[in-house]
């Protein structure tokens, strides 16, 4: 799948600064921005640095405001907003093309007859971001000079300068930016071209995406330095931002190396494919998925773990979080042909279990892990069952195991926030007022949006599926597997609870402290998608009556382009329409929102029930044009639930990503 884009989008702003780019570094950290060149978030910047690995995540360096000197013309090639929507200078007007080179964004800008490229990629494991200019044509020399803006905030944050001074002092081939003692350095370099300090602040850009948000939509940034370089046709220069003292600026080397990193992924996702009659004829746009699914996973190095692996949930303002983290970890890594990256999640998470629960998210700062999640858990049997399955790993299992067992443990006699077994169904009983615990976990100061305290349907699912996986991986490690085979038995006779027959599929929750809950919700489709749960040797939560139901009801009140709705429009408390300030967009979070990660458990349980893969497959083919928008060739992260279903939110979202292509491979290989 090509991602090139020329004039009809390059030359339209209302286009160009809509669609945005995403390198990574493995690490936490990132590179971002439009392809305008245009800050539209504070999110934004060249150098995103995870300084507290994967998080610690601050903003470097912002930009570099470029500007060509050809046959005696100066051409501005930079575009910034300043306060009361004033654009200038208009660089985008110079792009003549955009290209996406696997991951790394690549543009050319025409000036007269000359054309300067640049390219824009991260080296892995360092925070390091690379940019190189070339000079593809031209009939005499080009001036290229560059001024380097600088900050130093957590990324959440926005700066208003307030006569901030930093110390910039000239080293070796760039500049070295203290901001303040004992900040991190950041490094300026360039393997060509002569620097000039310099310390001045440039203010009010202004931030369209913040504003839509309801956020604070203005910011200050530093011009530290400019780097002035006279090129030749045929000539390049590299520039370099990093933390390191002495990044590597030889840009060819670097550039290389990041190209092979990217063609290796591809070739470990085709040698895991079965050979099937369409070896070698994946889409395009699959293949580009498997890049995207590597810009999720980064280290979390752990004191006796050093190689801890994690999964950064969303880019821009997501950490790593468990259940995130557990349900992305089958499609970006065992379906992309990486186990060792499955395994190495496995167990790290495991060093974070207490009292039987997962965390729910690690917080940026030096807080201790969070842990208001139900299905965090529950996920984790899931994504170890599927790593199981396919690696035959007995080593991992042996050394789990305990923990496993405690966790089963815990949950039967009861743990945090009400989670407990009932003894009189069977069925896995969790949440108090004030506290969110399931996926749909929107909340506004104390007011959480969808509590669903009670029996939620995927919990139940979930956690019957969970016992299946036990008492399988205690039978094959010669451990006692009787207790959890008891208790799926009492949980599968009482889970016919949850089919409401008046509507024909089921409740979402039962015994909520206002009754059992029929609000037409996406969550049934897990008591059909998960494997455990729908068979397996033992009789199904539903019967193929039931299944085909939830199948079809979803796919009639709650299937969009992209993924399912939230909640159905027939429902009084639907939205729509996602937007506005924070209380406006978390109440329509799962209130009527399309969330794409569940595109993924529908196509599975519809292949399941109709048992046709190429109906199926036609559900993921509308994320081919998908990834034409917002955060290009990735998955974003919502939608709007009404058409034209704009998307929204994170412009690259981990489990979206990974059920796209969990369930792709799903119906390759039925």
């Amino acid at each position: 799948m090509c991602i090139d884009f020329g004039r009809e989008i390059c030359g339209d702003l209302s286009h160009a600064e809509t669609r945005e780019w995403i390198v990574t570094n493995g690490m936490g950290g990132y590179g971002s921005g439009t392809i305008a060149g245009l800050l539209t978030r504070r999110y934004h910047g060249l150098l995103v640095a995870a300084l507290k690995p994967p998080l610690g995540r601050t903003l470097l360096l912002t930009k570099l405001d470029e500007v060509a000197l050809y046959d005696g013309q100066a051409y501005a090639l930079h575009t910034d907003r300043w306060a009361n929507d004033i654009v200038a200078p208009q660089g985008y007007r110079h792009i003549e093309c955009f290209t996406l080179e696997g991951t790394i964004p690549t543009w050319r800008f025409a000036c007269a007859n000359a054309l300067l490229e640049k390219r824009i990629w991260m080296q892995q494991g360092a925070n390091t971001t690379y940019v190189q200019y070339t000079l593809k044509r031209a009939t005499q020399p080009l001036t290229l000079t560059l001024k380097a803006l600088v900050n130093y905030r957590d990324y959440h944050g926005s700066t208003q300068s307030n006569g901030w001074g930093m110390s910039i002092d000239p080293i070796s081939q760039g500049i070295n930016v203290i901001a303040y003692p004992d900040a991190t350095p950041i490094y300026l370099l360039s393997d060509r071209a002569t620097v000039t300090p310099a310390h001045n602040w440039y203010y009010n850009f202004e931030l369209a995406i913040e504003q839509y948000r309801g956020l604070s939509d203005r910011e200050d940034h530093l011009h530290a330095a400019t780097f002035e370089i006279t090129l030749h046709p045929g000539e390049a220069v590299t520039f370099v931002a990093s933390t390191e003292k002495q990044p590597n600026l030889d840009g060819e080397t670097a550039l290389k190396l990041r190209r092979t990193q990217e063609q290796r992924l591809i070739n470990l996702w085709k040698g895991n494919q079965p050979d099937n009659g369409n070896h070698g004829n994946t889409p395009a746009w699959v293949n580009r998925l498997v890049l995207a699914a590597n810009q999720f996973i980064v280290d979390r190095p752990l004191p006796d773990e050093p190689s801890g692996k994690t999964i950064i949930a969303g880019y821009h303002w997501f950490g790593d979080w468990g259940r995130d983290t557990m349900i992305s970890l089958p499609g970006l890594t065992i379906a992309t042909g990486r186990a060792e990256i499955a395994r190495a999640i496995l167990r790290t998470f495991a060093n974070y279990v207490d009292q039987g629960m997962l965390p729910n998210r690690f917080p940026d700062a030096d807080e201790q892990p969070e842990y208001n999640t139900v299905d965090a858990t529950l996920w984790y049997f899931e994504a170890l069952r599927l790593y199981y399955k396919a690696t035959e790993d007995d080593e991992l299992l042996r050394e789990l195991f305990p923990v496993l067992a405690d966790m089963i443990d815990w949950h039967c006699r009861g743990t945090r926030y009400n989670i407990h077994l009932d003894s009189a169904d069977g069925l896995l009983y969790a949440g108090e007022p004030g506290v969110q615990l399931t996926w749909m976990d929107a909340k506004v100061g104390d007011w959480v949006v969808t509590p669903r305290i009670g029996k939620p349907i995927e919990i139940n699912a979930l956690w019957y599926s969970a016992l299946r996986t036990m008492a399988k991986f205690a039978r094959q490690i010669g451990k006692p597997h009787q207790e959890y085979e008891a208790i799926a038995d009492r949980t599968l006779s009482k889970f016919s609870r949850f089919w409401n027959p008046d509507l024909g599929c089921c409740y979402d929750v039962l015994d909520s402290p206002d009754g059992d809950d029929a609000s037409l919700r996406p969550n049934q489709i897990f008591a059909v998608s998960l494997p455990v749960a729908r068979a397996n040797g033992h009789a199904p939560l539903l019967t193929p009556a039931q299944q085909q139901g939830v199948v079809d009801t979803c796919e009639r009140l709650l299937l969009t382009s992209h993924g399912l709705r939230s909640l159905a429009p027939n429902q009084p408390q639907y939205q729509g329409h996602y937007g506005g300030n924070s209380l406006q967009r978390d109440s329509a979070y799962h209130q009527g929102t399309t969330w794409g990660w569940l595109l993924g458990p529908f196509v599975l349980a519809h292949l399941r029930v109709y048992n046709n893969p190429t109906q199926a497959r036609q559900f993921l083919e509308p994320i081919a044009h998908h990834l034409l928008t917002h955060g290009l060739a990735t998955c974003s992260e919502i939608f709007d639930g009404d058409a034209p279903m704009t998307p929204r939110g994170c412009i690259a979202q981990a489990w979206t990503v990974a059920e796209v292509l969990r369930a792709w491979v799903a119906t390759e290989q039925a």
